[in-house]
């Protein structure tokens, strides 16, 4: 089952403050807007998220259909079959995409220990 690409979106509380001590651990802004309180940053191939005010939790993040370099990959697997996959394996979702819909969508579970994991299609 390929998820895609991989980044841990962090719940902030100070943006400036967390983007300054991630570019001091090599981190660059890769994208976002800091003015709207997001932004997405690399130190090669590891993607971290800063997200101030957006979630309450820390969330792990799957983009079917990009790469680490957020550029599309073709082919790739719809969210919403990776959807149906992981309900066939028993899983709860937390919020799930519909069904009947086609391009970008997004669906949500909880590990064990109560961490979001977000399925997150943008194309």
């Amino acid at each position: 089952m390929d998820l895609g690409a991989f980044s841990i979106s962090l719940a902030v509380k100070d943006i400036e403050k967390s983007k300054t001590f991630y570019e001091k651990l090599g981190f660059t802004v890769f994208a976002g807007e800091q003015e709207n309180n997001w932004l997405i940053m690399k130190n090669g191939s590891h993607v971290i998220g800063l997200f101030q005010g957006m979630f309450e939790k820390n969330i792990l993040t799957f983009d079917p259909g990009w790469d680490n370099d957020a550029l599309e990959v073709n082919p790739f697997t719809d969210v919403r079959a990776l959807q149906q996959q992981l309900k066939n394996k028993g899983l709860s979702l937390t919020s799930e995409a519909d069904d009947s819909s086609s391009g970008p969508a997004s669906f949500t579970l909880e590990d064990p220990d109560g961490n979001p994991i977000l399925f997150d299609q943008h194309s």
